[in-house]
């Protein structure tokens, strides 16, 4: 193949692979319809005899590597370091993802600001923003200092020089589908732009130990846009939730190779910028009704954190042929099992009801430990009777209608009592080795008609 010559090439979106022709189904992952055109420059390729092992990619024993402990940055912001396993680690790769609007840019912006006004040395680059835009959203955000660097630039090889000449301690890129490279002939954000740049900073963040954070915009299906193996390369995958009509944004970190996943930092946004929610549980709660019936207070571990929400239902007779569904912040799958077990266990006729469900406060949560609270719920609105305001609930539900154990049950009745529940329904098989549980009432239950006797 001459050198420079352009050829058509298919790329597949979850997994990266190369073919030469369309596929209906990619021979790599097995996933339908994710393979795009694209025309690439075919050059000269290095082959294995030209090779020489350099001193650094020799290979050592296992018993010569030293290992400290590794200092991490703290960006001054709790909720994210939580997320981050406890701040960020030099040499790390990390993806933020989003809606538009969410507030990735802001956050990082914040997070800028921290980490240069307590002396480290930081260099923002935008490919979306002009440096008056940045100037004017980091005047709203608060002072800066003057050693805080920006570039407006969208070439890789311009960036990447300007990188080893300003030698920052932490850089940020808005957005990685902005950024291209001249040999790559596809247009910025295309499969092969997006994994050659993130494959420019992985080397960079390693090469030279500093740490790179990287903004992704998502899909419709919310997942980051380009190919799947963006993620498989950083060290951390970083999503930002909540609508952005609403005050609130939930930071979940899903990939984490420094720290644990699943961690969740809780955010409002406001004119000044992202504020740290410390009580996300309270936080909430905050307006629930009281004395209403369909409402029910479950608890929720995201990673190591329990979290207090309220689940509401809505159970009506309905007008149509056929019932209407709807959840919103569950699985809507899952609500209709329950459903199912209802009447199948305990003879409720709700078939033929309309039943609407959500999660307060705008949360997503598919954790199997609120099902209890989902059927308590769905009585409570279909008998009118209120479940007592001061009673937290928890528990998984199976398809004979018993109540499983849950992981983590001593966090979850901590707090609850922490926030001033007088009662918990949990269950039964998880009162073992409960400790510290003065002053709260615990009422086991081995299937869901002990629980909704309690109604």
């Amino acid at each position: 193949m001459a050198k420079g010559k352009i050829t058509t090439v298919f790329f597949c979106q979850e997994c990266g692979h190369e073919t030469s022709k369309w596929l209906g189904q990619c021979p790599a992952c097995k996933s339908w319809n994710t393979l795009v055109e694209e025309k690439v420059s075919a050059g000269a390729k290095q082959t294995a005899s030209s090779v020489r092992i350099s001193e650094a990619s020799k290979p050592v024993g296992i018993g010569e590597i030293s290992l400290k402990e590794e200092e991490r940055l703290k960006t001054g912001i709790a909720e994210l370091d939580r997320v981050l396993g406890g701040g960020i680690m030099r040499g790390s790769l990390t993806l933020v993802g989003g809606d538009p609007g969410i507030g990735k840019s802001t956050l990082l912006l914040q997070v800028c600001r921290q980490l240069s006004n307590a002396g480290r040395r930081v260099l923002y680059i935008s490919g979306e923003e002009s440096l008056k835009q940045i100037k004017l959203r980091a005047t709203r955000i608060g002072g800066f200092k003057d050693d805080m660097l920006l570039l407006c630039e969208t070439n890789l090889a311009i960036i990447e020089e300007a990188i080893k000449k300003a030698s920052p301690e932490v850089v940020v890129i808005d957005s990685i589908q902005t950024m291209y490279q001249e040999e790559v002939t596809s247009a910025a954000g295309s499969v092969s732009q997006v994994r050659e740049a993130t494959n420019v900073f992985l080397r960079l963040a390693k090469g030279i130990g500093i740490a790179i954070f990287i903004v992704g915009h998502v899909t419709k299906e919310g997942t980051v846009a380009g190919p799947r193996v963006l993620e498989h390369m950083v060290d951390t995958v970083l999503y930002f939730e909540g609508d952005r009509y609403a005050s609130y944004r939930v930071l979940r970190g899903v990939k984490n190779r420094f720290g644990s996943t699943n961690e969740i930092g809780v955010f409002e946004m406001r004119r000044e910028g992202l504020i740290e929610v410390e009580n996300p549980s309270e936080y909430m709660l905050s307006g629930k009704p009281v004395g209403a019936s369909g409402s029910v207070v479950v608890c929720s571990v995201e990673g190591t954190r329990p979290i207090l929400v309220e689940i509401q239902a809505l159970v009506c007779r309905t007008n149509f042929g056929i019932p209407r569904r709807q959840t919103t912040g569950t699985d809507f799958n899952r609500v209709n099992l329950l459903m199912a077990v209802l009447e199948k266990r305990l003879g409720l006729q709700i078939g033929d009801c309309d039943a609407y469900v959500n999660i307060a406060g705008g949360m997503k949560i598919n954790e199997p430990a609120i099902d209890l609270g989902i059927v308590m719920a769905l009585v409570s609105s279909f008998k009118n009777r209120a479940v007592d305001d001061r009673t937290l609930v928890f528990g998984e539900v199976g398809l004979s209608g018993e109540v499983r154990a849950v992981n983590m049950a001593q966090q979850r009745v901590q707090e609850a009592k922490k926030l001033g529940f007088d009662t918990v329904v949990l269950p039964r098989v998880c009162l073992d080795g409960l400790e510290n549980t003065d002053g709260i009432k615990l009422i086991g239950v081995g299937g869901i008609g002990e629980a909704i006797d309690l109604i």
